[in-house]
């Protein structure tokens, strides 16, 4: 082979290689281009997703004052006390809803009620669930039309939330704590159902029988590995466990509420993008918030911001409470001990 032959044998595979590289370049830039269409496409997607109100606007100045914030760069995660209400919604509407609800399609209330405290530093905080059933004074609520609630004394505290919606509830609880509410966050029966099965289900242990008719859940005392629907079951049942009351139902969501802590904990879902995709779309799919959360960036920046809270150390309480004087089935504040509570989230 003379000089010229091998001289062009070797320029023809050089040109080959370039070929390839070239090719393979191309194909890792159209990877890279689709895998940032795709993740557009999911965030746009899961902000979407986010119904929100404006109770400030709706509320105005005539609230308990806000906390100041502390001072960090606008990069820092927030590290200051906050409060917010979370409230599971009962509502009936949409088909999933009304499978694992059923009732009228077009009521909706409170159906579990809990006032998030998160310390400063957010590596404590403290669950406290309000019974449904609480006789409150509800005080008058602003509504979209323009018009306004009137004042109810010895009304039902789930109420609130028939009769206003988000808004009358956050009013109502300020009104009855004298504590600002700063986030508003509420999911709907289908949301919170289809988040467990996305997390893999969530562990918890009973220590008692469980056969509730309404709930439609029926398990021996043990520890049992639960779905969503059975989940869910399990936070609406009240009558197949102690005395039939709500204080017995809130126990359970109290558990459930751990049981979801820790198995967020033990699921990894930085490390599985459509795990942490499903998980997002459960929970965004469902959840109604106040506008200063009303997107991916806000419920993100608030999740990081709790990155060294763990189930343990999450308090959980329940209003203290006593019979209704005027009707032993419904029950009121018992003071001074909620005043206290109330006042040690301030």
């Amino acid at each position: 082979m003379t000089g010229d032959e091998a001289n062009g044998d070797e320029g023809r595979r050089a040109g080959r290689r370039s070929n390839v590289l070239k090719a393979a370049g191309l194909a890792l830039a159209g990877v890279a281009v689709l895998a940032a269409a795709a993740a557009g496409w999911a965030y746009w997607q899961l902000n979407d997703n986010i119904h929100s109100v404006d109770i400030n606007s709706a509320l105005g100045d005539d609230r308990p004052a806000k906390a100041t914030p502390s001072a960090t760069a606008a990069e820092d995660l927030p590290t200051e006390a906050l409060n917010i209400l979370v409230l599971g919604s009962d509502s009936r509407s949409g088909a999933q809803n009304q499978a694992l609800g059923g009732g009228d399609s077009t009521g909706a209330r409170s159906d579990t009620a809990m006032v998030v405290h998160l310390d400063a530093g957010r590596s404590a905080a403290t669950v406290v669930s309000i019974p449904r059933d609480t006789l409150v004074t509800r005080p008058a609520c602003p509504l979209e039309d323009g018009g306004s609630t009137a004042v109810a004394t010895g009304t039902m505290f789930n109420n609130a939330y028939a009769v206003g919606g988000p808004v009358c509830a956050v009013k109502t609880v300020e009104s009855m704590t004298d504590v600002r509410m700063d986030h508003y966050l509420e999911i709907d029966f289908a949301g919170f159902a289809q988040l467990v099965d996305a997390l893999g289900g969530v562990t918890v242990t009973t220590e008692e029988d469980i056969d509730d008719e309404d709930s439609h859940l029926t398990l021996e005392a043990g520890t049992h590995h639960l779905d969503g629907e059975q989940a869910l079951a399990l936070a609406r049942t009240r009558h197949g466990i102690g005395d039939g009351s709500d204080l017995g139902r809130i126990a359970l969501q109290q558990q459930l509420v751990k049981a979801l802590l820790a198995q967020i904990s033990a699921t990894e879902l930085l490390t599985d993008p459509a795990k942490l995709y499903q998980v997002a779309d459960a929970v965004t799919g469902s959840l109604t918030t106040d506008t200063g959360l009303d997107s991916l960036t806000e419920l993100t920046r608030l999740g990081r911001s709790l990155e060294a809270l763990s189930a343990d150390a999450v308090r959980t309480v329940t209003l203290p409470v006593v019979p209704a004087p005027q009707d032993s089935n419904r029950v009121v504040a018992r003071e001074p001990e909620a005043g206290e509570l109330w006042e040690s989230l301030r």
